[in-house]
């Protein structure tokens, strides 16, 4: 499998260390991590760099996850990239949501690397 580079929009910055290493636990191999605490960071990143995966959490200040997903078609750089979003065990209408606007997937908090590996692997068109 290449390296990729993920971009991973949290407000917790312990929450995005987390899934990082939760990537590389799956046997994701990072060549470059983007972090972004809200979704208008996540769109200023996305202006200057490209990527070819989204991890992306629901509930955040100034730009949620729901409405990152509503400006992400118009952004060049996020075209046919699949975003997997990550909520609270709660937001089942938020999931449905954020499956309705484009996310291609979901991870409940708290997860495990083996659940990052069985949501995101298959979004990459490998195998590992």
């Amino acid at each position: 499998m290449d390296a990729i580079r993920a971009l991973i929009v949290d407000d917790s910055s312990v929450m995005r260390k987390i899934v990082e290493r939760s990537l590389r636990q799956a046997g994701i191999e990072l060549s470059k991590v983007f972090e972004a605490g809200n979704g208008a960071e996540a769109l200023t990143i996305l202006a200057e760099d490209s990527v070819e995966l989204i991890l992306c959490d629901i509930n955040m200040p100034i730009m949620d996850g729901l409405e990152f997903l509503k400006a992400l078609p118009s952004v060049e750089n996020a075209k046919n990239v699949p975003v997997v979003m990550i909520t609270t065990e709660g937001s089942e209408a938020h999931v449905v949501q954020a499956i309705s606007l484009g996310a291609r997937g979901y991870i409940r908090k708290p997860f495990t690397p083996d659940q990052v590996k069985e949501h995101v692997i298959p979004l990459l068109g490998v195998k590992a």
